[in-house]
């Protein structure tokens, strides 16, 4: 049988292990660079949820109430002057006899005359846009009937969607940080 030789001096040297520092540090800056994006990514979404969805959805309430004051007063107006046509054509269809004839008695009346002040030209275009309307139904004859109903128009695209309340270059800007979070950490670990 052969013997062994516990010797040190017989045989190649033995290494002492290396220290986990140096084998750890790659690992270490990958993780704090992971740490950091998560933490600006966090604190984004606060910033986006605390400070710039309510200033929009405030901005969107304020829109629609001055929508439906101005499509309440359009309708208000036009219902007013279908009323005055009414009572125009009912004033017309029926007229009252005059049994007695009038009797010619002269009267002296006094007249004053009072100058109301003129208004200044506005610039609002809804105001322009209410009195063209109401201008074009004075001119409606008496037999023409205004319908009741409104049919909506659209205004534009809506405004739906993720990349509209996010935002499309925020969420490409993020994309490409993501791919160089990508890259560097597998150049680190090849290295």
């Amino acid at each position: 049988m052969s013997e062994f030789n516990f010797d040190s001096s017989s045989g190649p040297a033995i290494q002492p292990p290396k220290s986990p520092s140096t084998d750890n540090r790659t690992f270490l800056i990958a993780a704090g660079i992971l740490a950091a994006v998560a933490v600006f990514a966090l604190v984004c979404i606060a910033i986006i949820a605390l400070i710039w969805l309510p200033q929009k959805r405030a901005r969107d309430l304020a829109m629609l109430a001055t929508v439906n004051a101005q499509n309440t007063e359009v309708a208000l107006y036009i219902q007013q002057t279908q009323q005055a046509i009414a009572l125009a054509a009912a004033a017309t269809r029926t007229p009252t006899p005059n049994l007695n004839p009038p009797t010619l008695t002269p009267t002296r009346t006094p007249v004053v005359v009072v100058l109301a002040p003129t208004k200044p030209p506005t610039q609002d275009i809804h105001q322009e846009t209410l009195a063209a309307l109401l201008t074009q139904a004075a001119r409606v004859t008496q037999t023409v009937v205004i319908p009741a109903t409104f049919t909506a128009t659209p205004a534009g695209l809506p405004d739906t969607g993720f990349a509209d309340d996010v935002g499309l270059p925020a969420m490409l800007g993020i994309a490409l940080l993501l791919l160089v979070v990508i890259i560097a950490a597998r150049r680190l670990r090849t290295t």
